[in-house]
């Protein structure tokens, strides 16, 4: 391979991997492509002349362009991120949810509806017959430990839904 080929590949390479950010963003192409870009302008320039020189410089100027570019490239042009609590037990407490099938206090037969899907449930306190609602306590296992809901607790459109 002569020189200009060389000198031609990595100054095409250099664009193409640059022109590869759009596809795959992380910051990696621009640097790679952009010392990619310098070591074909330094060969272009006459400096460089060995293949072997110009490959371990394009590597070594990666490296260093990476050591220094990349985090201020992550911190100013970062992607979006979002940050969500993780804890379901603790998401789910004081939600008020729907009694499908009666609770009681001793046994795990009966049932709730939260978040479209039927869960075990029992009572902190007496039995709680299906169609009302009551209020996630707490977890144990795969049951719902709930308590029932005074009228002043429930939202005002539950309690006008009751009226009618």
């Amino acid at each position: 391979m002569d020189g200009d080929t060389l000198t031609w590949i990595f100054l095409i390479g250099g664009i193409i991997l640059m022109a590869l950010e759009w596809v795959i963003p992380s910051g990696m192409a621009v640097i790679l492509g952009f010392s990619g870009l310098i070591v074909g302008i330094i060969r272009f320039l006459g400096f460089l002349d060995d293949p072997v020189t110009a490959s371990l410089a394009w590597v070594i100027l990666s490296a260093v362009l990476t050591v220094v570019t990349l985090p201020f490239l992550k911190k100013y042009f970062g992607g979006e991120s979002s940050f969500k609590v993780a804890d379901e037990d603790f998401e789910a407490m004081d939600q008020i949810v729907d009694v499908i099938e009666p609770i009681d206090d001793v046994t795990n037969e009966g049932r709730i509806r939260f978040q479209g899907i039927s869960w075990q449930a029992r009572s902190m306190e007496g039995e709680i017959p299906a169609g009302t609602q009551v209020r996630i306590v707490y977890r144990d296992n795969t049951t719902w430990i709930v308590e029932p809901v005074s009228k002043l607790d429930q939202p005002e459109t539950q309690r006008l839904k009751q009226k009618n």
